[in-house]
């Protein structure tokens, strides 16, 4: 249920927008995501702060979006948000103990990992260059390209290049866990 939630505003987006344009996608994001905040707060009995965020700007540029009815803050969203996801990963290589790349990664496995500091700091590095180039490539699309192509990156090149950016390192990190389990020196 949880992944349904979490990919419902995309989808609706995508749909409304094959179906009836711009305005209307725009408009049933905003609802979608309001939705999911709520459905979140019912089932967990808290807000997701990922979900709070992402409707306090899904809500203010969609909003700037229908009332000026120009595509073009819509069309930063995904702009702004991976670009505070940059800073978050970035802003954890100083606030907290641990980077926000290790607390997210090392929370899929069971297992301890055999990962130094340091390395955990390059992954983090690379979280922040990976969304930061996501965030000007969003820019990109939407500026030099058709808007229908700008909504096919969106919701299928955004997130093809989220899951080749995470392939290699969750492959990285499961041969991590085998070193550590067997008691061999890891690569």
């Amino acid at each position: 249920m949880k992944p349904f939630l979490d990919w419902s505003p995309l989808v609706v987006f995508f749909l409304i927008f094959k179906l009836f344009g711009i305005y209307w996608a725009t408009a049933s994001l905003m609802v979608t995501c309001t939705l999911v905040l709520f459905a979140h707060r019912c089932s967990a009995g808290s807000f997701k702060t990922t979900h709070l965020i992402t409707v306090a700007v899904v809500l203010a540029l969609g909003a700037a979006t229908l009332l000026l009815h120009d595509k073009r803050f819509i069309q930063w969203k995904p702009t702004v948000l991976l670009a505070l996801t940059a800073v978050a990963f970035l802003g954890s290589m100083v606030i907290g103990r641990q980077p926000l790349a290790r607390r997210l990664l090392e929370s899929v496995f069971k297992e301890p990992l055999d990962i130094s500091a340091r390395a955990w700091l390059f992954i983090n590095i690379l979280w922040v260059g990976w969304f930061a180039l996501l965030a000007a490539a969003n820019i990109y699309v939407a500026r030099n390209f058709a808007e229908s192509a700008w909504v096919n990156f969106k919701v299928f090149g955004i997130s093809a290049a989220m899951l080749l950016f995470m392939i290699p390192q969750v492959l990285w990190l499961n041969s991590r866990v085998r070193a550590a389990e067997s008691g061999a020196a890891p690569p």
